[in-house]
């Protein structure tokens, strides 16, 4: 009997943890998809506090300890702190590497270390795990822009806008490179 049990054990919690975890996930991806409609929708001062919405949703992992260490990562950034936050969100991706704003937030970090190599690889994944990741989207048109390719670098803005469309610094930045991009009429 007690051979049964402890195979039982890990079974029965498996069942129990799973439905829970899988209808946070889903309430999420359901909120997220009804606030990005209400984003595409929004007038420029709504559309902000839209934003802090989906911000709100995207920086909640499910787990208290890898929030904490977003949260921590993301301190150190603001600190300036750099290789510090870049332990942190490291250290985040390595127990969560599911987690699109670990991915994220680490990008930022070696953006501000002018790492773009190792930024774009993390907004890449970022948005693999998250296609509709406007803020990954617009720091990977950024560093685009900063390299040189301004027609990448275009292209990606108008992604943004389409998920985003009253996003003020993607307008400008569309406005900024038409002249720049080949193949664009003006």
């Amino acid at each position: 009997m007690g051979v049964v049990m402890k195979l039982l054990k890990p079974i029965v919690t498996a069942l129990l943890v799973t439905p829970l975890g899988m209808t946070t996930a889903q309430g999420q991806s359901d909120r997220t998809a009804e606030l990005l409609q209400h984003l595409r929708e929004a007038d420029p001062t709504d559309a902000k506090k839209i934003e802090r919405e989906i911000d709100l949703v995207w920086r909640r992992s499910g787990s208290p300890s890898m929030d904490l260490l977003l949260s921590r990562g993301q301190d150190a950034l603001d600190a300036g702190e750099v290789e510090t936050a870049i332990g942190h969100f490291s250290a985040l991706i390595d127990h969560a590497p599911e987690f699109a704003e670990g991915w994220h937030r680490r990008a930022t970090a070696f953006y501000r270390q002018e790492e773009y190599g190792l930024a774009v690889a993390d907004l890449e994944h970022a948005l693999a795990l998250n296609p509709q990741h406007f803020n990954a989207m617009f720091g990977l048109a950024v560093i685009f822009e900063t390299l040189d390719r301004p027609d990448q670098a275009h292209a990606i803005y108008q992604q943004v806008l389409i998920l985003y469309p009253t996003h003020e610094r993607a307008q400008d930045a569309v406005d900024r490179l038409a002249g720049k991009v080949t193949g664009q009429t003006l």
